[in-house]
């Protein structure tokens, strides 16, 4: 089969196309042939070497059909979708033609969606699903500070909340972008300049919650944004690894707010994080009749994928992209 593989941990120029056996699933795995993949931050991450020695085949999401299930349970040519169960990290993830991945973490999809289009939506929305409802127990009418909307995964944050009844706050760093988050549904748009907590109005309309996928270097500022007894919950690091220096929760953990952290890559398709729990058949449903415009910003070819990891990295598709496979 063709893969993608990292030749060496760096930038997007070590993913080289080669020539790799094909799998053999073993019990308790399904054999995916990939037609499509979403492009994910995490990859990133994992082919610069940020995240110590992974898979040399990255990739941690596709949308294919069943090539072989030796449990039966699936028959061949049914459509999936896939994510992570190690994909990328711990086995050879969906940048290839084919991909093994655990049964608990495929999904059977029936959708009249393109495979490009079943590719963009697993990862971010499975993710923001278990943030927003897992984590941070989001309820009808509240207030929700969703910071890095305008990645995709803080793009699907915004439509499951305003779905879902909430009152969306939604940050950028670019004045520009503003006008995109005011059409997913955000009641507001706020500049993140790293001090948000200076900008909210705490009296009046309080924050909730905050979804925060910026991470570590405004950890302390998103903490002071919400009211008593808020939740903070951190999924992302795209304001970089850099831990949080000095912490000391005395001082920086407001009494009462309630801070998390949901790390898709390491937990999603376990026994405690089901699959089986996100409801992606009305999700996929809500992306066809375009209530959740999350169709992906752009589509590349398997061979364009230096050129889409470039863009990925310099932000500026301003949505999920995929790329397919044949």
């Amino acid at each position: 089969m063709k893969a993608i593989v990292i030749s060496a941990y760096g930038p997007p120029e070590v993913l080289h196309i080669t020539d790799l056996p094909d799998p053999v699933p073993a019990q308790g795995e399904v054999l995916i042939r990939v037609r499509a993949f979403g492009l994910n931050h995490a990859e990133a991450y994992m082919r610069a070497g940020a995240w110590g020695e992974v898979a040399a085949v990255p990739g941690i999401e596709c949308a294919g059909v069943v090539e072989a299930d030796p449990s039966g349970r699936l028959a061949p040519g049914t459509p999936v979708v896939a994510i992570l169960g190690g994909m990328g990290r711990t086995r050879n993830g969906s940048y290839a033609e084919l991909v093994t991945v655990p049964a608990t973490n495929v999904a059977v999809v029936d959708s009249a969606l393109e495979w490009a289009e079943l590719a963009a939506v697993p990862e971010v929305y499975a993710t923001a699903w278990y943030g927003l409802f897992g984590n941070l127990g989001l309820r009808p009418g509240e207030r929700l500070l969703v910071r890095g909307a305008t990645s995709s995964l803080g793009q699907a944050a915004v439509n499951l909340a305003v779905d879902h009844g909430a009152r969306v706050l939604a940050t950028t760093r670019n004045p520009a972008h503003a006008p995109l988050l005011k059409e997913l549904g955000a009641e507001d748009v706020l500049i993140d300049d790293g001090h948000l907590a200076a900008q909210v109005d705490k009296g009046t309309t309080p924050v909730d919650a905050v979804f925060d996928l910026v991470g570590n270097n405004v950890l302390r500022d998103s903490l002071a944004t919400v009211r008593l007894r808020g939740r903070v919950c951190q999924l992302g690091f795209l304001g970089g690894f850099e831990p949080v220096r000095d912490f000391d929760p005395i001082a920086d953990l407001p009494t009462g707010v309630q801070l998390s952290f949901f790390g898709s890559a390491f937990v999603l398709g376990s026994p405690e994080f089901p699959l089986a729990d996100v409801p992606l058949e009305a999700i996929y449903a809500k992306v066809e009749s375009g209530i959740f415009p999350a169709r992906p910003a752009r589509v590349f070819r398997f061979d364009e994928i230096v050129e889409a990891h470039r863009v990925m990295e310099a932000g500026s598709a301003l949505g999920k992209m995929a790329v397919t496979v044949g």
